[in-house]
C-alpha cells in the first residue's frame, strides 16, 4: 500500500506546509517564501485593520484576507457580512495581482455588494449612524468605488496583465492615512 505524506500543523489537521509567496501560491518545498499568517488569531477590530492595513500596503493582499477571515469566524455575528466583504476584497486583489482578472473581478464586484449592502442595512450599529464610514473608521463607500474601479479596469485591460498589489493597496480607514 503506498501511504502519501500529508502536512499536518500541531494539532493533527491537514495543513499544507509548502513556502508560500506574497500572494499566497505555493512554492516548491525547499524555496524561500514569506511567512504565512497565523490562522485563528482572535484580534481586536482595530488590530484587525491595522495589520491587514499594513499587508495590503507590502502587497500581500492574500495575507490581508486571512486576518479578515479571522474576524469573520471570530467575531460577533452581526459584523460578520462587514468581515466578510473586506475578505472578498482582498481575495479580489489577490487574484488581479495573478492574472486572474475575471475571478479578481468577480470578487471585487461580490465584496462591494457586501459593503453596499452592509451600508444600506446599517450594518451592526443603529440605522442612520452609518453615514460615509463603518464603525472602527473603515471608508466603506471608498473602499466599494475602490473595488468597482479597479474590477472595471481589470476587466476591460486588452492584455490581462497582472496588478501591482501593493500599488492598487485600498486605503481602510482614511481618516488614519
Amino acid at each position: 500500500m503506498d501511504e502519501t505524506h500529508r502536512d499536518r500543523d500541531a494539532e493533527g489537521r491537514a495543513r499544507n506546509a509548502r513556502p508560500r509567496d506574497g500572494l499566497g501560491r505555493p512554492l516548491p518545498y525547499g524555496t524561500p517564501g514569506v511567512e504565512r499568517q497565523p490562522e485563528g488569531v482572535i484580534r481586536s477590530p482595530d488590530e484587525t485593520l491595522r495589520e491587514a492595513q499594513r499587508l495590503l500596503d507590502a502587497g500581500m493582499p492574500f495575507h490581508a484576507h486571512e486576518v479578515f477571515e479571522d474576524a469573520w469566524k471570530s467575531g460577533p455575528e452581526e459584523e460578520r457580512e462587514l468581515w466578510r466583504g473586506l475578505a472578498q476584497l482582498a481575495v479580489g486583489l489577490t487574484h488581479s495581482a495573478r492574472g486572474n482578472t475575471t475571478g479578481g473581478a468577480r470578487l471585487l464586484r461580490r465584496g462591494a455588494a457586501a459593503l453596499a449592502e452592509c451600508a444600506q442595512s446599517g450594518g451592526f450599529v443603529e440605522p442612520g449612524e452609518f453615514g460615509d464610514a463603518v464603525p472602527y473608521g473603515i471608508g466603506v463607500h471608498g473602499l466599494i468605488d475602490w473595488a468597482q474601479e479597479l474590477a472595471g479596469r481589470v476587466e476591460t485591460a486588452a492584455d490581462a496583465q497582472p496588478v501591482d498589489a501593493a500599488e492598487e493597496a485600498p486605503c481602510l480607514r482614511p481618516e488614519r492615512r
